[in-house]
């Protein structure tokens, strides 16, 4: 077994989320949110920040730490069991620009009820939850935008 261990973001503007169509070869084919692999000596919310950016061109802020999800899958040799730490991060624009390398061929920010029906991923939609929930409770409390969590 493979352990691999990635980190990623709900990335929210103006009460949107960020989200990116990927489709590999008409194999893989969904919406996800942006996430990749932790890089040696890289700190988690480095990962997470990094990530983003690669991915979508969006230069977000990390809010606050939100949890982590696991899965697994199967590659010809081995089964690579997958650790993903997620962050709510906040963007100040809808601007976002899909990483065509990564077969990322559309992005966009998507109201909460349509994001979650969008994502390929029970586990994602569990994230979404989660960091939607602490985004409201933060504007809630007029902390969002003000400053950091994590």
């Amino acid at each position: 077994m493979i352990e691999a261990t990635s980190c990623g973001g709900v990335v929210i503007f103006r009460g949107k989320i960020l989200l990116l169509y990927k489709n590999y070869r008409n194999k893989y084919e969904g919406w996800v949110l942006p996430k990749g692999t932790v890089e040696p000596g890289e700190e988690y919310k480095d990962t997470a920040a990094r990530e983003v950016k690669e991915e979508t061109g969006v230069d977000a802020q990390i809010i606050k730490y939100v949890g982590k999800s696991q899965y697994s899958f199967t590659v010809p040799e081995d089964t690579v069991k997958k650790q993903v730490h997620w962050y709510l991060m906040m963007s100040d624009s809808y601007y976002s620009k899909p990483q065509r390398e990564e077969f990322f061929v559309d992005s966009g920010y998507y109201k909460y009820h349509e994001a979650y029906h969008l994502l390929k991923f029970a586990n994602e939609k569990q994230i979404l939850e989660k960091a939607y929930h602490e985004y409201l409770d933060l504007k809630r409390s007029n902390l969002w935008g003000n400053s950091k969590y994590y």
